[in-house]
């Protein structure tokens, strides 16, 4: 059953359930019309026999009987049945006194007291539901009775009568049971569909307005994955397009280094500087592929997850630490001044190491020889400040763009440094501001609520 598709598996169930449910009630009903009709003809012979019982038996001559009921009103006495109830009346020796002229003639005296008994008449095999009951006196004993058969019929006619319009109705309903299931389903169908001729690439959501509730969800599911995979290959294809433009120079100019090495020939002052120009290509290419690939793996998260407390004094003592020896070798003179210690926040320790690292490298980069590079931390934030040549006013809005360097940097680099520290502050929740010195320089201020 596995197998069969969710609008037949619903069909069929139905179908068992309904049909179910009319066969247990139309055994409930045939039980509680039988038990109706043996209560109520019980009572009518109950009632019936009574009567007989006032008779003054005296009166009445041996083996006496009606006439036949069948030949009253002969043409026009309707249906009548001559087993719907038959009596006889005997002596208290068992002497048939009286009859209704029918079956109550088969009757035969088995008297074993008052009440109801079932039996069988004379010459015949079926089974007769009869009461006997004593006359006051004692001196006749009437005998009222009523075949089962008959009883049995007329609960068979009754529950037929009742049922007749559920059978005709019941392949209806389930008729328009399966068309209905159908039409609810349809939504369904169509979304299905919509899939199967949806392009790769394509990010619109599924439509939702004719949907039922208990899909919803699951179409809201997909519309959500649809948005994630259409986040995931504009990356990809950022990423792509990004690595192509960065790295189209460098690898120029690295071929072209190792042409000016390989046609050096003896002039080894020629080689050297080609192969100091090629060494500091490839770390420059290798700069830009490590922070490319840092800036896709920030892009692809859309929360953080293995959080623990930042001791901010230590990751900033950390990072001043990383980058201490570049910074004397550059003749950059790097301060960390700890005014006041801030409570510690949720983080991802990795990724902060990052931001603090990167803001740390520009400072130094784009410091001059002899200058000093100043961090401060206190309660709210922290900031980095160095005495190189800043920004002008006119290009301060775009700083932090991807690939955007201000013009007139003599230092090289790819322009994605504060990109990075970008993004890892919004995963964070904090504020990143640049802005310039007004004793000269650029400074870089982190804030978190």
């Amino acid at each position: 059953m596995k197998r069969l598709s969710l609008r037949l598996r619903l069909i069929l169930m139905l179908v068992i359930l309904a049909t179910t449910t009319w066969g247990i009630a139309s055994l409930l009903a045939w039980k509680q019309t039988s038990d109706t009709i043996n209560e109520l003809f019980d009572t009518q012979q109950m009632v019936f026999a009574k009567r007989l019982s006032v008779l003054d038996a005296s009166t009445l001559s041996e083996n006496a009987s009606l006439l036949k009921t069948k030949t009253l009103v002969h043409h026009n006495r309707g249906k009548q049945d001559d087993d719907a109830l038959a009596f006889a009346i005997f002596t208290a020796d068992g002497k048939m006194v009286l009859n209704d002229g029918d079956n109550g003639r088969k009757l035969i005296f088995n008297y074993q007291g008052d009440g109801f008994v079932h039996a069988e008449l004379q010459g015949s095999d079926d089974p007769w539901r009869l009461v006997w009951l004593a006359s006051a006196d004692k001196s006749h004993i009437v005998a009222v009775g009523q075949e089962l058969d008959y009883r049995t019929e007329m609960a068979q006619d009754i529950v037929a009568s009742q049922l007749m319009p559920w059978t005709i109705a019941l392949p209806i309903m389930m008729l328009l049971m399966a068309l209905l299931i159908t039409r609810e389903l349809l939504p369904m169908r169509l979304i299905a569909v919509e899939l199967s001729q949806r392009k790769p690439d394509d990010r619109q959501p599924l439509t939702t307005r004719q949907v039922p509730n208990e899909v919803k969800p699951m179409v809201t599911a997909l519309n959500n994955l649809f948005s994630r995979i259409g986040s995931m290959l504009a990356r990809e294809r950022r990423f792509t397009s990004d690595a192509a433009h960065e790295l189209r120079s460098p690898l120029a100019a690295l071929k072209v280094q190792t042409e000016v090495a390989q046609l050096a020939g003896d002039d080894e002052q020629m080689r050297n500087h080609a192969l100091m120009n090629l060494s500091d290509g490839i770390d420059r290419s290798t700069r830009v592929v490590d922070q490319l690939l840092t800036l896709s793996r920030l892009d692809s998260l859309s929360e953080l997850d293995e959080l623990e407390q930042v001791d901010w004094p230590g990751l900033l003592q950390s990072s001043v630490a990383d980058i201490y020896h570049k910074a004397r070798s550059e003749g950059v003179e790097f301060r960390l001044d700890i005014q006041q210690t801030p409570k510690s926040i949720q983080g991802h320790g990795l990724l902060l190491s990052v931001l603090t690292r990167n803001l740390f490298d520009n400072a130094v980069r784009y410091s001059h020889r002899g200058s000093s590079v100043t961090v401060t931390l206190n309660a709210s934030g922290f900031s980095v400040e160095d005495n190189g040549p800043g920004v002008s006013d006119e290009f301060m809005p775009r700083i932090g763009e991807r690939f955007f360097r201000p013009p007139g940097q003599e230092k090289t680099g790819s322009g994605l440094g504060l990109s990075i520290v970008q993004r890892i502050a919004r995963l964070h929740g904090l504020t990143v501001t640049f802005g310039n010195r007004q004793q000269g320089g650029f400074v870089v201020r982190v804030r978190w609520p």
